[in-house]
């Protein structure tokens, strides 16, 4: 059997920073295949979910086979990307899963996302209301989490006043991958709505919110384990 390298697109969420990334791509290159963080325009405030999904477009350019990855708030974007170009598979973590015209404005409402996350953060013994560092970075090697912080941080509101174009999911082959101590969409929130919009289960990993940045090898893993034999 010939061997086929893979072309993991990685698609980050708020903030849109290709260095979000970089901890993976070290992993996935090691394992011989081929990464590419995409970087978004989130300073554009005319920028909208189709800019977006012309950004992940031109990263993607004539890659065969493609990998899509979506954090968070890319999950509003590469299903957009799939409706354009083949993709293999694409792989939601910790991710947004919109419905057809409802905006990512309104998801964090009608999700219930944030009653969620307050009653698990108490669950767990922490304050229903925790900053960016404990929400995001609890989990992150310090060293990690200072040079992703170092940082500035923007992302204009626009992508999220978009209504969701698609009338459907795209026809691609879905997984969702979730964080177990993720503290911004925990597990269980992240079941049911991976359950009542697209009819799939969650596959569990070790980690929180930025599984990318905190456990960069088990997410490799899972991610290589979808590929199958090539």
């Amino acid at each position: 059997m010939s061997c086929v390298t893979t072309t993991f697109v990685l698609v980050p969420g708020a903030g849109g920073d290709a260095l979000f990334w970089k901890p993976l791509v070290t992993e996935l290159e090691a394992r011989g295949h081929r990464a590419v963080p995409v970087e978004l325009p989130v300073r554009d405030d005319s920028a909208g979910l189709n800019a977006y999904a012309d950004t992940v477009l031109a990263a993607i350019g004539d890659s065969s086979p493609v990998v899509l990855v979506a954090q968070s708030m890319g999950g509003l974007t590469a299903p957009l990307v799939c409706a354009r170009v083949p993709v293999e598979l694409l792989v939601l973590l910790n991710a947004m899963v919109p419905l057809p015209g409802e905006t990512g404005g309104e998801w964090w409402s009608v999700t219930g996302q944030g009653p969620a996350a307050a009653a698990y953060r108490q669950s767990i013994g922490l304050p229903a209301e925790l900053d960016d560092e404990a929400t995001y970075f609890h989990d992150v090697p310090a060293d990690v989490a200072a040079a992703y912080m170092d940082q500035e941080f923007a992302q204009s509101g626009r992508p999220f006043e978009d209504p969701w174009p698609l009338d459907r999911w795209p026809d691609v082959p879905t997984r969702v991958v979730a964080g177990r101590e993720d503290r911004l969409f925990p597990l269980e929130f992240q079941r049911k709505v991976a359950a009542e919009r697209l009819g799939l289960d969650v596959d569990e990993i070790p980690g929180g919110h930025c599984a990318a940045l905190s456990r960069p090898v088990e997410l490799a893993d899972r991610l290589e384990a979808y590929l199958g034999p090539r």
